[in-house]
């Protein structure tokens, strides 16, 4: 099984290929990820927000593979944060996973409104010194975010997922990431679909007899960004995981990267601070 894996800071090893059930009802959700952990997949990614984590948990049990063979990913909610509340928070999603550890817990957003992340980042690092999740980390957070948490907090974040995809890039973001040794995780890998009709993708997919979405989700990886594709399509979830075969040349990953144009599709970080996203 052709399996990409990036070693975190910490030494833990994460499956650069993921699945994201955003969006995903919860009575979708289990059959969703079976089929996923059926194809191969071996990462999920969930959040207290997606309303989902139950039925995540019960994929990974009727799978039937050994509990270390799975990477799961989940995240606190914004109506979570602060240290007392976070610490609960974990708490709780353990027992709707049916888990007794999570490999990665992101603070979801940095819902700055609230000026709680440094106190929730503090709980995660007290469950993480305890050996209660094997990496912490962030979603959305912004240099601004970081930052703060550098200065603020003991430990650096595992990984940063935010908005990645050929038309919004985030490319200061991402250097910085780089730099101080955060792994880059793209959520909306694919631009929500929207990237797809580009017909430099096309041109490059003809190139290599593969799909648009296939050039994308391999140009995330050349790049060493850790992806997250969702979908309910049998079809559609094999292909996004099904990425051997075929590299991109360097002209053809430039070709991508100059899709730049700083289409954002999702919320600002600096002042999204709903709870619940479904």
């Amino acid at each position: 099984m052709d399996q990409n894996v990036i070693t975190l800071n910490n030494g833990v090893r994460i499956p650069q290929r993921g699945f994201g059930v955003f969006q995903v009802p919860l009575s979708d959700t289990q059959r969703a990820v079976e089929q996923a952990i059926e194809i191969g997949y071996r990462h999920i990614d969930t959040a207290a927000a997606y309303n989902n984590e139950a039925g995540v948990g019960a994929a990974m049990r009727a799978s039937g593979l050994p509990r270390e063979e799975l990477f799961v990913t989940t995240k606190l909610r914004n109506g979570e944060h602060g240290y007392e509340s976070a610490l609960t928070a974990y708490d709780e999603t353990l027992q709707r996973l049916g888990l007794d550890y999570a490999d990665l817990y992101l603070l979801h957003w940095p819902n700055p409104t609230a000026d709680l992340y440094v106190d929730s980042w503090r709980a995660l690092e007290r469950i993480h010194t305890e050996g209660r999740v094997r990496a912490i980390g962030t979603s959305n957070f912004l240099a601004e975010h970081l930052d703060r948490l550098a200065k603020e907090g003991e430990v650096v974040p595992a990984v940063n997922q935010i908005e990645l995809h050929p038309t919004y890039q985030q490319g200061e973001l991402t250097e910085l990431c780089r730099e101080r040794s955060i792994a880059v995780e793209a959520y909306s890998p694919l631009g929500q679909g929207g990237d797809l009709d580009d017909p430099v993708l096309a041109s490059i997919a003809s190139n290599h007899d593969v799909t648009p979405a296939q050039v994308v989700l391999r140009w995330h990886l050349h790049l060493g960004h850790i992806v997250i594709p969702k979908s309910v399509t049998p079809e559609r979830i094999r292909a996004n995981f099904e990425l051997g075969g075929f590299e991109l040349t360097d002209a053809e990953v430039a070709s991508v990267t100059a899709l730049e144009n700083g289409n954002r599709l999702g919320n600002d970080p600096r002042t999204f601070a709903i709870s619940q996203i479904r």
